[in-house]
């Protein structure tokens, strides 16, 4: 049960104070919708079912919204267009809504909710369940390369994420070299208007709904700092970049050198060192400046991969970086000269400074 908001409940009311009987639970749409949201990506969604209301011939009759609190990108959005808006938790409100819509929300309603929407709560997921169940699917679909993804529309099931029987899927390409953050607009959208033909079938696609396959599930839990320390030995030039890829415009990479934390930045992909270089078939975390591209190659398991600048203390060019640091290092042959001109992959064990990073990310 959830508490009506202010406008809703004037106009509830009648003559003598006490609410106005309201109507059944429909049958079909137009729907009366609470949605539960947060971030950008529920916006998209959010757009779509309010465009909607206001059309005729639409499958929204009413919309109103739950939002975390602080300034979350939904709120705003459901205040600048003047939709009812409840904190999170919400109070008892019985019988007012048809359809519970969640979209990257965090949290699930509680159990007791579920009895209170007659047609159940719908939940719009960026993934093809089961693979990426959990809060990142977008972040792990690129970092593990995965070529085809999708949106899913799927039933809540009380008090567990991301089990429920699904209603619709729709496959989506994975370009190459997509990030994280072109992915999630381009499934915002697909899952927008995925969620608006489930509700205007919604009767239908629940008397065919199916459970998700036993086997194929993920997970797809959070990203943090931890995630970002580059394994030169273990990981390929693919698999780095996919790494990038997913979580770089969030969290830079990162390796070791002399025992102090560089991050990497201004990724360029797989570089093509000449044969001619002596230390192209150095070990893995070797270095070499590649003076045309004023790009750092470093080696990694079956190849190199190059940026073009670098943190360590300040923000340093590949150039600024080479000359202040690794120049001379680069023409000396001594064991000690040739490791400080090598980042090093970091021992597993996160470091309390570690923990702080992920804690925040």
């Amino acid at each position: 049960m959830w508490l009506l908001g202010r406008t809703a409940a004037l106009r509830c009311l009648r003559a003598g104070g006490r609410p106005a009987a309201r109507r059944l639970s429909s049958s079909g749409p137009p729907w009366r919708l609470l949605f539960f949201g947060s971030d950008h990506f529920a916006v998209e969604s959010l757009k779509v079912l309010t465009s909607n209301r206001s059309s005729s011939g639409g499958v929204v009759e009413t919309l109103e919204v739950v939002a975390l609190p602080g300034d979350v990108p939904v709120k705003r959005f459901a205040l600048q267009n003047q939709l009812p808006v409840h904190s999170w938790p919400p109070h008892p409100m019985d019988g007012q809504f048809d359809v519970g819509v969640v979209v990257s929300f965090g949290c699930l309603p509680p159990g007791e909710a579920h009895h209170k929407f007659p047609h159940g709560i719908l939940n719009v997921h960026p993934s093809l369940l089961p693979r990426w169940r959990g809060p990142a699917p977008i972040f792990h679909t690129i970092m593990h390369g995965d070529a085809v993804t999708g949106v899913s529309i799927i039933q809540i099931r009380p008090h567990r994420f991301d089990v429920g029987p699904l209603l619709q899927q729709e496959l989506h390409q994975v370009p190459e070299g997509c990030t994280a953050d072109q992915l999630e607009a381009a499934l915002s959208s697909k899952g927008a208007h995925l969620l608006l033909d489930t509700l205007r079938t919604l009767s239908e696609r629940i008397a065919q709904k199916r459970e998700q396959s036993q086997s194929g599930g993920t997970f797809a839990p959070k990203i943090n700092a931890s995630m970002s320390w580059v394994e030169w030995e273990e990981q390929t030039c693919d698999q780095i970049s996919c790494l990038h890829c997913a979580i770089g415009s969030r969290i830079p990479l990162r390796t070791t050198w002399m025992g102090r934390t560089i991050k990497l930045l201004d990724f360029v992909g797989r570089c093509h060192i000449s044969l001619l270089d002596e230390r192209s078939r150095a070990a893995p975390g070797s270095v070499s400046y590649q003076k045309e591209s004023n790009t750092l190659a470093v080696s990694c398991k079956d190849g190199w991969v190059g940026f073009r600048s670098v943190l360590l203390k300040k923000r340093l060019t590949a150039g600024d970086f080479y000359n202040g640091y690794l120049h001379q290092t680069l023409h000396r042959k001594s064991a000690c000269d040739i490791t400080r001109a090598q980042f090093i992959t970091r021992k597993h064990g996160g470091d309390a400074k570690d923990m702080r990073e992920d804690s925040t990310s």
